[in-house]
Parts: C-alpha cells; structure tokens; sequence
C-alpha cells in the first residue's frame, strides 16, 4: 500500500524535474499508470473534473471466444507495452433491450433500434476501476455486479459510472463484465465430457465474476485498494448472483461483505405456494439447452422435427455437437432462442460452483458469513408491468418497449406534460389507485410473489446464522407525471441514487426534475454515505441517517420531499 503513496509522489517529482530541464531524453511517468500482473496500464486523469482517477477496459481473462466459449476464464496473457485503460471494453452478446446498449456499446437513440437484434460482443472480459484522486491507501473496495435477468446489462451503463461513488464514499470501485443468456449459463451434456467441475457446472457466468474478484484480489494494492476489504454489490440478476457467489466454495478469500439489492436465490421448493422462485432447478436449464441444440438443427436441415434432432445428436460424437456449437454465431444463438421463447438465464444450482439449494445451504452454515446489507424499492412490480398476465390480466403497458424508450428518451421533465397514463398502461389497470383491480394493487401483488417472497426467504433464512444483516427499501417516487404513476419507486430505482448518477440515461429524463433535484441529491449523498459506511466498516450506520438503524427485520427507508431528505425507521 505505501508503494502506491511512492508512486504517486514519483510521478509528481519525475513531471517536475522534466519540466525543469526541458523533459528531455524522457517521458514523464503518468499520474493514471499502474501495473497489474499482467503488464502496465494507463488510465484516465479526470481529477480536475470529478476528483478521481478510472482505469476503463482492463482485461481480466482471454476473450471466451472459439474453443474457450462455455469453458472457464482464462486468465489474460500478458502485454509486453503500457496499455491505454482509457474506454470501456465491449458490452458481452446479448439481444439487444432498453436495459442493455445500442449499437455503440453505450446509451444512446441507437437502442431503440436494436431490440432484440444481437448487440456486443464475445470478446468483453474486461472491468473498470475507479479511485479518489488522491495518494490515500488501504481503501475499501466496491465490486458491483450489474443487472439484467441475466440475459443483458453491460458495465458502460452511464448509471454505473463509478466515480461519484469513490469520491463521495473514498474507496475504490470496481464494475466487471460477464457474459450473459446462454453464453453465461448453459447446460448441455455434450459440453461436459472430460471437463472440471467448473466447466461441467454450466455457470460461466460466475465464474467470470470469480475470475474478476481473484483480479481484485492480485491487483487491487497498486489502485490504493485493500484487498482484505472487498464488498460484492449486486442489483437485479447482480444481486442473485451475489447470494450465489456467497454460497458457492469457489469465493473463499475474494470478499468480505455483501450488498444484494432487489434479488434472492430461493427456488420455488423453499417458497411458499404461487410464488415466483428467483432460481431455477438444473434441469430447466438442460431442457432449455437442449431445445436450443435441436431448433438450430432443425433450422441448418439436418433434422425435421425435435424427434429427428434427438436421432440426429444420437448418431454423433459428444465432441461432434461441442464443436458443432461452438462453431454457431453467437447471434444465431441468441435469435434462436428469443424466437422459440427460450430467454431465461440465471445461476445453474449444480452443487459445485453454487450448492443444489442454496438456501438449504444458508440454512445450514455453509455460505460466506459475513456482513450483509439487502434492499429493495417499494414498487418493485412496476417495471415488470409486461408480466401482469402471470396474475391472469393483460399486460400492463399497451406500448413497446421501443415506444417507450422514445418517449423517455424524448421527455421533457420540466415542460408542461402531455403525455398521460392512459398513453401508456392498459385501461384495464386505470385509475391506477383503484382497490384490488387498478395498477398499484395488481403490480404490488406481482412484487409480493416474486422479489418479496425470495428477499423474506433468504432474509429470514441468514438471521438463523448471523446478526448483522440490515435491509432499506426505497421509497422515493417524485418523478413528474405520467412517470411518478408508471414507475414510481420502480425496481432498479435506487441505483442511480446509490452511484450518484443522474443522467444522462434510461430513465432520466423520466425521472430528473428541476423541481425534484434538491431532495433526490440529498438523497443520493445520503445513500452514498451509507454504502461508504459499510463497505468501511461492515455496519451502514452513520450519523447522516439522522436515526439509529437496526437490524433485519426492521426496514430503513430512504426517502425524500422534493426539497429534503427523509430517512425513517419502520
């Protein structure tokens, strides 16, 4: 750690002495250049502007392309030249959705055009740093996990941007890729003949974000990063597969605290009936991967129907179908499977890398028992209004997504409204406080089957073993109308609070107001404070909470007027 301080003033001193003599013969050391096992990097000095240093893009393994697709990451080889950290690395393939990128590897109008069309890139195991600009050392470390279902997300994300965090809760942030939809998580027999266990469990995904927590762990000194101090925070899919990093025996060591936000691990046996379980058994996993392998058959000719495809794979070699697989545009994979409605992605409970029931597990003491802070927002429901005819009724919106997406992309928060509900939820769910029937009620009832039956599982199930698990729910829901009916303290809500990062981006120009921003800023400075409290110190309390927050199962809520902060206990 005080090599990172000599490296700091180094640099400081070799600048001056350059320019005192007219810097020739040498190049001055740059105050962003770091080394990591792999070889030196360069990143970007925006200290004048935001006050912390980013490293964008930096390797963590091999692009899981070719013989290496559905196999474990590999670590990176290493680079004989400095290497420019200066942008972010390739969104991992994914169809494309308003919660992923366009076709730019950002947010921008583009994503209203790729939905459902393959954008990033197999080739996108790489994560980003930031940091104060500072010569502080042993700082606590954030390694975030973004969401998506599984199936999409990306670290580029403008709500992801780490820096207000690091400045405000002075530590280093991490956010890491990891591949997605079935790249991330497939479980075909034939892939598994003559693999480890790892490779067997069909959990790349994990396994991508194990491998960038090891990276964490080998590098993060030379960032002024503690590596004995590592918080893993996960929101949405991040957050499941956070509770799974902490039942898994591969994560020994990586981190040391748990932050899961909107996210459980429970499968549909450790729930009560009618509920909506958070993890899928094994085999619906191999019947998905299965279906995939016999529809691509059937599409390039070689079978008829699903069972000419199984006397088809019966006639070929294990080695055959992997090869046959790997060889398939990843595109192809992913339209495949969005065509015949095969989306669904998650953690595979195959006993090696995660246990078969990971709450049994939990139960029983075999997990990572450490510091847990949980949260979720308030009306959850509301951004899976599209899933209301799970309750019997019809969807909740009556427009696309990419209707949708236009109309945030082109609202103006503080004009006049002209847009109305009705322009956009079903008339069946109007008005939206109607008792029993109207919006409210039915996407409550939707979050109360699905993220609070799994939250009170696992919840409920970590308190037999520890105490010190504390949980928040976001309450603010000041967006101006029509938004502050649709959305309201919509899941994923909280994160551009958490981060400190108000646009632009998807849901900004809903949700940002002139007239909102003083009580949404304090809001956010206060949230900040309070991730910076626990990845610090294992315990969210701070004296900017104003109250005296205990453990689960009591709820904190984070909330706000348009001008202040209001933060309760409940």
């Amino acid at each position: 750690m005080i090599q990172f301080k000599y490296q700091i003033l180094a640099a400081a001193t070799l600048t001056a002495l350059l320019a005192a003599c007219g810097g020739s013969g040498s190049t001055p050391v740059a105050v962003t250049e770091r080394q990591t096992a792999y070889g030196a990097i360069e990143g970007v000095d925006n200290s004048t502007a935001n006050g912390t240093y980013a490293w964008l893009g930096v390797p963590f393994a091999k692009p899981p392309v070719g013989s290496l697709r559905w196999k474990s990451p590999v670590e990176p080889s290493a680079w004989s030249t400095k290497l420019a950290t200066k942008s972010f690395g390739n969104a991992c393939l994914q169809n494309g959705r308003i919660y992923g990128p366009g076709s730019n590897n950002k947010y921008d109008a583009t994503i209203g055009t790729t939905l459902n069309t393959p954008v990033g890139s197999e080739d996108c195991l790489t994560l980003n740093i930031w940091r104060p600009a500072s010569a502080d050392t042993n700082l606590p470390v954030l390694f975030f996990i973004y969401g998506g279902s599984n199936i999409s997300g990306y670290t580029a994300d403008p709500v992801y941007d780490g820096a207000a965090l690091a400045k405000n809760a002075n530590a280093v942030v991490v956010t890491a890729n990891y591949r997605v939809g079935p790249l991330g998580f497939f479980n075909l027999p034939q892939l598994k003949t003559g693999a480890g266990a790892n490779d067997a469990s069909g959990n790349f995904a994990l396994l991508d974000n194990i491998q960038a927590l090891k990276f964490v762990k080998q590098n993060i000194g030379n960032f002024g990063g503690n590596a004995g101090n590592v918080t893993v925070m996960g929101q949405s899919a991040g957050a499941i597969n956070t509770w799974a990093l902490m039942t898994s025996p591969l994560t020994t060591g990586l981190f040391h605290k748990a932050i899961p936000i909107s996210g459980g691990i429970s499968l549909a046996s450790n729930l009560p009936p009618g509920s909506l379980p958070t993890l899928n058994p094994a085999s619906s996993f191999l019947t998905q991967a299965n279906s995939l392998l016999y529809n691509l058959l059937i599409a390039d000719g070689k079978a008829t129907d699903t069972a000419s495809a199984k006397t088809y794979v019966a006639t070929q070699t294990d080695t055959q179908i992997a090869d046959y697989m790997r060889a398939k545009d990843g595109g192809t994979l992913l339209s495949t499977l969005l065509a015949k409605g095969l989306t669904s992605s998650g953690p595979i409970p195959d006993g090696a890398v995660i246990p078969t029931d990971p709450i049994g597990a939990i139960a029983a003491g075999n997990y990572r028992k450490i510091p847990v802070l949980a949260g979720n927002t308030a009306d959850e429901g509301k951004l899976f209004a599209p899933f209301l005819p799970l309750l019997g009724g019809p969807a909740g919106m009556i427009v696309t997504d990419a209707v949708r997406f236009n109309m945030m992309f082109t609202f103006n928060p503080d004009a006049a409204p002209t847009l109305t509900s009705a322009d956009i939820l079903n008339s069946a769910y109007l008005p939206v406080a109607t008792p029993s029937t109207g919006y409210n009620a039915k996407t409550a009832l939707l979050a109360s089957l699905f993220t609070t039956a799994s939250r009170n599982n696992v919840l409920n199930t970590l308190k037999t073993q520890q105490a010190n698990v504390w949980f928040y729910r976001f309450d603010w829901a000041n967006e101006p109308a029509p938004w502050n009916e649709v959305y309201g303290a919509a899941h994923a809500f909280d994160l551009p609070f958490i981060f400190g990062n108000f646009g632009p981006s998807l849901f900004s120009n809903a949700v940002n107001s002139n007239a909102n921003k003083p009580g949404r800023l304090a809001l956010s400075n206060a949230m900040m404070a309070t991730v910076g409290a626990f990845i610090r110190n294992g315990d969210p309390n701070n004296a900017g909470l104003g109250v005296s927050w205990p453990a689960w199962p009591a709820t904190l809520s984070f909330n706000a007027s348009n001008s202040a902060a209001q933060i309760s206990v409940q």
